[in-house]
């Protein structure tokens, strides 16, 4: 069990606008893949209920969800580009809701990361270049394979894949979410387009960092169409190194993206830190990381989330210190559906089963204890 929390929590429990929603507080639901989706990659009944036990929380950023079927790349993960998946999700943003939420939706594309036995025709999956991950391969139904080599994507499915996300995004609204958060992290398509040690394209989506990052913007600008701009977040990872991902020149590459982002009139920026960017996988930490919020804080005119590997302790601290304008949680809220009232009321937290983290039932899911009777509990 984590110790009682002692601190002044005071910088958690201030209002924070985020373009169109104002949150009630600054500790947010991070994205976490949990892979119990139902039948067609549509959440269910369980999905809504994980969600409105946490629904105190300033924000919920909902897990990666993929924008098509060719997006796919774990087993029982959820999808938003079918009527029954926008059904599904429709229980989760009206439990949420109900409760006083704010929830919104991570769009996300596996690319390169994904396996053949996810795609309509069992072709290759699709990248930028054909430069495969550092990562074990997963199939369809959970079979541990050797990696593939990726497909390189044509300049025409790169647009076709821009129209998807602008869709996926239309849908995600249509389930009343709040708005939607684009996956350009970890080692995600967007992310391989990003760095150059996946992408050594030669035409417009390559070579220079303006072209590399032409895919992202692209998506931005389709997707701001839709929903308006206000409604539209971005996930970045600077310097992480899930899935083999890397950059000749990182600094330049993330000060360049920042800053293009910062022109856009986001609800926020999503940052997560480099000393946590395989949290999901280990605990083991990168203590010598960069500190991205503190570098990119100076380059980004908006609001700011940080994430990985965060205490309430140091969470709070990055608040005070104006690096982040609120501070997301993985694991904590894994464990603790009612974290925001344990942090404010200085109770102990629950510890997480890192073994229950993905696929399962609700053990590890829905059953964590709660303090605060008035949180939503699974009904027996």
């Amino acid at each position: 069990m984590h110790g009682t929390i002692t601190l002044n929590t005071s910088l958690f429990f201030q209002p924070l606008q985020l373009g169109s929603v104002t949150l009630s507080n600054r500790i947010v639901m991070a994205p976490l893949t949990r892979m119990r989706a139902g039948a067609g990659n549509a959440p269910t009944e369980r999905n809504a209920l994980y969600y409105a036990q946490r629904s105190s929380a300033g924000l919920i950023i909902a897990e990666g969800t993929a924008v098509s079927q060719q997006g796919q790349g774990y087993p029982n993960a959820p999808g938003i580009y079918t009527a029954e998946q926008v059904a599904g999700w429709r229980k989760a943003t009206d439990a949420v809701h109900e409760q006083g939420g704010r929830i919104f939706l991570q769009l996300a594309h596996n690319g390169r990361n994904s396996h053949s036995s996810f795609m309509p025709d069992g072709g290759a999956p699709f990248a930028p270049s054909p430069i495969p991950p550092s990562l074990p391969g997963f199939t369809r139904d959970a079979q541990k394979v050797p990696i593939e080599i990726p497909r390189e994507l044509t300049a025409p499915e790169i647009r076709e894949i821009v129209v998807s996300f602008a869709t996926a995004a239309r849908n995600a609204i249509d389930a009343g979410f709040d708005g939607v958060e684009l996956q350009a992290a970890n080692s995600h398509l967007i992310d391989q387009f990003l760095e150059d040690g996946a992408n050594q394209r030669t035409d417009r989506y390559g070579g220079s960092v303006k072209n590399r990052m032409r895919f992202l913007v692209e998506i931005v600008e389709a997707v701001s169409a839709v929903t308006g701009s206000q409604r539209v977040s971005v996930r970045l990872s600077p310097f992480g190194q899930y899935g083999g991902i890397r950059d000749s020149n990182p600094m330049r590459l993330f000060t360049s993206v920042v800053r293009e982002m910062s022109t856009y009139n986001l609800a926020y920026l999503h940052l997560i830190e480099g000393r946590g960017s395989e949290i999901g996988l280990a605990d083991e930490l990168h203590a010598d990381a960069l500190d991205n919020a503190r570098i990119f804080r100076p380059e980004y005119e908006g609001n700011l989330i940080s994430a990985a590997a965060y205490t309430p302790e140091t969470g709070h601290q990055a608040i005070e210190a104006r690096y982040a304008d609120a501070i997301a949680f993985g694991r904590l809220f894994i464990a603790n559906p009612d974290l925001v009232s344990r942090i404010e009321k200085g109770l102990t937290l629950n510890a997480y089963d890192r073994s229950t983290f993905y696929g399962g039932d609700e053990h590890g899911y829905t059953d964590y204890p709660i303090a605060n009777p008035s949180s939503p509990r699974e009904k027996g």
